[in-house]
């Protein structure tokens, strides 16, 4: 597999699947322009995710189906124009209809990490898996920062188009770029969508690396989803610049993604994820001490990253190993599982935020990764 190739897919995914999260450092601002309350603002981030669900379930599947450059070509002109929409929007409800079908269709992201896996070796796949998943996580992070930065230079709307504008021209790049891949079935839609429940029956390990990773991306997303509250509030009184360098601190946590890969190809995985719930949920203890002391923050801001990403990557390279027939329907299965549990932490943080300040949200995030520990505990080697 050619590096170049390699480092377009890291591109690409990053691209797309950072258009789940330039609203975070935005809510302030939109809670201001729309006149609406922070769980109400909150509400952006899991409609957001809710659509990448739907798409996880109901798009990602068809990966195994159908041409994989024609799909994602496809679904990216979407992307395009549900962008040009939310940043047009007149209204919240019209923004969060138009973030919905944006989050929907960015699957894109999950549609190539499993093409990388099908063109990998196999004594190399956790790596390059790795290297595309360090595009994937690095885009997550570097996100806010950019849209925090365009959000003050720009306003929030250039945020919306600027992305579709990026969105369009990545079509274009991938089109041009990507070698066609045959589907690996020929089943129709409708059975392509049946097979992947089955595919969760038929898979114990499938279910359990879903929940693991529920729990680690639903603590993620309830930090990154209050934290610019805290940041702009008292004693930090932070711009839309200051949350977006803040970001920045998050993004060293992606350097984690090459070595997860090669301690998934070391037969690590079990040993490697427990340790990661362990950090996470020592982060948020950290966290919630920092809560008037930035250095705290942005230190247990890169634990969590770090922690969050390890078992995402472990999870996959252990999902690609149950089917290499349907791996974009495991790919499906499992993002969609804990894409549920970072829709539910983003909510439950906001309400938290709302109810008991940073430090109810630091308690939900270290309850969550402590509930996989527990799960953990009952697993079978057999089952890595």
């Amino acid at each position: 597999m050619p590096g170049w190739l390699v480092a377009l897919l890291a591109v690409a995914t990053g691209m797309t699947v950072a258009n789940l999260y330039y609203a975070q450092p935005l809510l302030s601002s939109l809670r201001e322009v729309f006149h609406i309350s922070t769980a109400t603002a909150g509400a952006l981030i899991t409609i957001t995710q809710a659509g990448y669900v739907a798409g996880m379930l109901l798009l990602v599947p068809l990966g195994d189906r159908l041409e994989k450059r024609r799909l994602v070509t496809g679904l990216l002109a979407i992307t395009t124009a549900a962008l040009a929409v939310a940043g047009l929007a007149t209204s919240f409800p019209m923004l969060l209809i138009a973030s919905l079908l944006s989050g929907a269709t960015s699957v894109v992201a999950q549609i190539l990490v499993p093409y990388a896996a099908s063109l990998a070796p196999d004594h190399a796949r956790g790596r390059i898996v790795g290297r595309v998943m360090s595009g994937l996580l690095t885009g997550i992070l570097l996100s806010r920062t950019l849209s925090s930065l365009v959000s003050d230079l720009a306003g929030w709307r250039t945020v919306y188009l600027g992305s579709a504008v990026l969105m369009a021209l990545l079509a274009l790049a991938l089109r041009a770029a990507l070698p066609q891949h045959a589907p690996t079935t020929d089943i129709a839609y409708t059975h392509v969508l049946r097979s992947t429940l089955r595919l969760i029956r038929t898979h114990p390990a499938l279910l359990r690396r879903g929940l693991y990773q529920a729990a680690m991306f639903g603590a993620f997303s309830a930090f990154w989803t209050t934290v610019s509250f805290v940041l702009t509030g008292p004693p930090f009184h932070y711009s839309a610049v200051g949350v977006g360098i803040f970001a920045l601190a998050g993004a060293a946590g992606a350097a984690v993604a090459p070595l997860a890969g090669r301690w998934a190809d070391r037969k690590l995985v079990r040993s490697m994820t427990g340790i990661a719930f362990a950090v996470a949920a020592l982060s948020f203890a950290l966290a919630g001490f920092g809560q008037h002391n930035v250095i705290l923050l942005a230190l247990a801001a890169v634990l969590i990253d770090m922690a969050v990403q390890t078992t995402l990557i472990l999870g996959q390279h252990t999902i690609y190993q149950l089917d290499p027939t349907a791996r974009a329907r495991l790919n499906s299965a499992f993002i969609a599982t804990f894409f549920v549990g970072g829709a539910l932490g983003s909510q439950l943080g906001s309400i938290a935020y709302h109810a008991g300040g940073w430090t109810a949200v630091a308690a939900i995030g270290a309850v969550l990764p402590l509930l996989a520990v527990i799960y953990w505990t009952s697993e079978r080697r057999a089952l890595r």
